[in-house]
C-alpha cells in the first residue's frame, strides 16, 4: 500500500493533537508537517504539495476556506476540511465533493472519511478537485447569505501596458522611488504604490519583509544562503537573488526557523 503524504493546518494545539493521532493510526498516511500559523502553511504547500490536507476552517488569522483559495489548482491536494459550522452550512460540504469532519468526531468519523480519501486519491483527478472546491466555495457562499468574494487583482504597468495581477503570482516586490518593482515570472512590472501599500496588498500571501526596501514571496524562494556576516542569501523561482539587511536579519532568521521540519 503506497503512502499518503500528508499536512494538518489548525491554529489550536489540541486540534492538531487529535488529527495527528487519527493519521498515525492509520498504516498509509504520513504526516509530513503539521501548523498552527496559517501563513506559514500557506507558503510549505505550496512549496511541497502534500497528497491529502486535513485544514481547519475557524482560524484567527486567515481562514480555511481563504487559505484554499490561495492555492494553485494545479497542485491542488485532497482536502478535509475541519468544521463546526451547524448543520445548515454543513449543506454546502455535501452537494461538494470535498469531505469534512464535525468537530468532535471520533475514530469511526475519521475512519469513514478516509474511505472517501482514498477512493479519491486513487482516482487522482486534479481538475476533478479544483471543480470540487469551486462548487464548495459557492454553496458556502449561498448557505450563509454571503455575496461571493471579489478577488483581489494588482494593476501594473510594463512596456507601455496596463495589466492586472493575481497578487500570488507576485515573486518580489522592491522600492523604486515613488514606485515599487514587482517581479512576476521573467517580467519586472512597475506601480505606483509605496511599498508599505503592497505589503497589505498581498497580506494573503506568505510575504516577509526583508529589507526596508524589499519584500519576497518565501512560496518562491528556492535556495537559501548565508553571508560572512550572516544575513541571508535568498534565491527566488525567477533567478533573482535578493540579500536580507542587517536590521532584518533576526526576522528572516525567526520566520525561516519556524518553516524547519
Amino acid at each position: 500500500m503506497s503512502s499518503i503524504d500528508v499536512v494538518i493546518v489548525d491554529d489550536e494545539p489540541a486540534g492538531r493533537r487529535s488529527l495527528r493521532e487519527c493519521c498515525a493510526a492509520e498504516p498509509d498516511l504520513d504526516v509530513a508537517g503539521e501548523y498552527g500559523d496559517p501563513t506559514l502553511a500557506l507558503a510549505a504547500i505550496r512549496a511541497k504539495p502534500p497528497q491529502l490536507l486535513f485544514l481547519d476552517i475557524q482560524m484567527s488569522s486567515m481562514s480555511g476556506i481563504e487559505l484554499a483559495r490561495a492555492l494553485d489548482p494545479a497542485t491542488l491536494p485532497l482536502i478535509v476540511f475541519v468544521t463546526a459550522y451547524d448543520h445548515y452550512a454543513l449543506e454546502a460540504f455535501e452537494v461538494s465533493a470535498i469531505d469534512y469532519l464535525l468537530k468532535p468526531f471520533d475514530d469511526e468519523r475519521f475512519a469513514r472519511t478516509m474511505e472517501r480519501v482514498r477512493q479519491r486519491h486513487a482516482a487522482g483527478n486534479q481538475v476533478d478537485r479544483a471543480a470540487a472546491l469551486d462548487t464548495l466555495m459557492a454553496a458556502l457562499d449561498k448557505v450563509t447569505g454571503r455575496a461571493p468574494e471579489q478577488k483581489l487583482r494588482l494593476l501594473a504597468a510594463t512596456q507601455g501596458r496596463q495589466i492586472l495581477l493575481d497578487p500570488s503570482q507576485v515573486q518580489l516586490v522592491e522600492a523604486d522611488r515613488n514606485y515599487v518593482r514587482l517581479r512576476v515570472g521573467t517580467e519586472t512590472l512597475q506601480a505606483r504604490a509605496t511599498l508599505q501599500q503592497i505589503e497589505e496588498a498581498l497580506q494573503a500571501q506568505p510575504i516577509l519583509r526583508v529589507s526596508r526596501s524589499c519584500i519576497v514571496n518565501t512560496a518562491y524562494v528556492r535556495e537559501i544562503n548565508r553571508t560572512l556576516r550572516g544575513d541571508f542569501i535568498l534565491v527566488m523561482a525567477c533567478g533573482v537573488t535578493v540579500t536580507s539587511s542587517e536590521g532584518f536579519r533576526e526576522r528572516v532568521r525567526t520566520y525561516l526557523d519556524r518553516l524547519r521540519i
